[in-house]
C-alpha cells in the first residue's frame, strides 16, 4: 500500500508497531472500541494479550477516567478480534486525525468490521439510563473531520458516501439477538458533539428539533474513517442519564461510569449473540 500523506504514513508506522507486538500468526478482522465505563466487555474475549497504548508508537494516550488505555486481542467465538479499552477525543487537544490513528492503523492491518461502543446522554423520552440505543445514523457536530487535507487514495475515495454508514446488515443481526435473549433494543440517531462540557438544556432543545435521540463526545470522527476505508460498522450506545434539561440534577461523569457499567452484562450478551452469528474468517 502506497502512502502519500503525513497521516497515511503515521498509520503504517503505528499498524507496523502493534504488528511487532502481538503473535505474528494473529490477524484481527474486528475491532471493537469500548466507551467510558465499558471496558470490562473484554472480559468475555479468549485473551491472546494485551499492550499498554503507552507502549505504541504514536498510539494517542487515554487520559479520561473509565478509560483503561489497552489495546486487548484475542478470539470471540473463533472470530479474531481486538478491543480498544479506551478512546482518545478532540477535547482532550488531540487531532481528529489522531483521534481516529487507533481504528485506521487496525484496518490497515486487516479489520473490516468495526463495532463502536459509547456512553449517551438521552435525549428522546424513551431513552433512559441503561437503554441500549443501535445508532442508525449520527450528526456530526464536532466542526471537523479526519478526512480534511489531502486524501490518503489508498484508504478511500476523496467523497466516501456517508448514507449507511451503520451496516443495515449488522443492525438486523443485533436486533434478531436482542429479540431471541429478552434484550431491550432501541435505536436513533447519535450526535456526536465537542464537548468537553455538558449540553445546556437550550442545546439539548436544539439537538432534539435536528433529530438526535442521543448525545456525546466520540464516535463520530471514528466511524467516518472506518467508512473511508470500507469497514462495516456497528453503533451500540448506553445510555447512561437523560440530556441535560429533560430531568432536574447536574450531569457528573461519575454517573455515567456506573451506568455504563451497570450496562455491562446486557452489552456483552448482545456482542456475544453479535459474534457468534459472523462467519468465522
Amino acid at each position: 500500500m502506497k502512502l502519500q500523506t503525513m497521516a497515511g504514513q503515521q498509520v503504517a508506522l503505528t499498524a507496523h508497531e502493534l504488528a511487532r507486538q502481538w503473535r505474528v500468526s494473529f490477524r484481527p478482522k474486528v475491532a471493537i472500541v469500548l466507551g467510558s465505563g465499558l471496558g470490562t466487555v473484554v472480559s468475555a474475549l479468549t485473551t491472546e494479550g494485551s499492550i499498554g497504548y503507552s507502549s505504541i508508537a504514536g498510539f494517542p494516550q487515554a487520559t479520561v477516567e473509565g478509560h483503561a488505555g489497552l489495546l486487548t486481542y484475542g478470539h470471540w467465538h473463533n472470530v479474531p478480534v481486538v478491543c480498544l479499552q479506551g478512546r482518545a477525543h478532540l477535547y482532550e487537544g488531540h487531532s481528529a486525525n489522531t483521534v481516529v490513528l487507533p481504528i485506521r492503523s487496525l484496518m490497515y492491518l486487516g479489520v473490516d468490521t468495526v463495532i463502536i461502543t459509547n456512553a449517551s446522554g438521552g435525549i428522546r423520552s424513551d431513552l433512559a439510563p441503561g437503554n441500549l440505543m443501535l445508532i442508525r445514523d449520527h450528526l456530526n457536530l464536532t466542526g471537523t473531520s479526519p478526512l480534511l487535507g489531502p486524501n490518503e487514495q489508498s484508504f478511500g475515495p476523496r467523497f466516501p458516501d456517508m448514507s449507511a454508514a451503520y451496516s443495515p446488515e449488522l443492525r438486523k443481526i443485533a436486533h434478531e439477538v436482542a429479540e431471541d435473549a429478552g434484550l431491550q433494543l432501541l435505536e436513533g440517531v447519535y450526535a456526536g458533539v465537542l464537548g468537553p462540557a455538558y449540553e445546556t438544556p437550550a442545546e439539548i432543545k436544539m439537538l432534539k428539533s435536528i433529530g438526535a435521540d442521543a448525545v456525546g463526545m466520540s464516535t463520530v470522527l471514528e466511524v467516518i474513517a472506518a467508512v473511508h476505508m470500507g469497514a462495516q460498522v456497528l453503533g451500540i450506545s448506553c445510555v447512561t442519564n437523560p440530556a441535560a434539561g429533560i430531568k432536574q440534577g447536574p450531569l457528573r461523569h461519575e454517573d455515567v461510569k456506573v451506568e455504563a457499567q451497570a450496562a455491562h452484562k446486557q452489552i456483552t450478551t448482545l456482542m456475544d449473540g453479535v459474534f457468534g452469528r459472523l462467519e468465522s474468517p
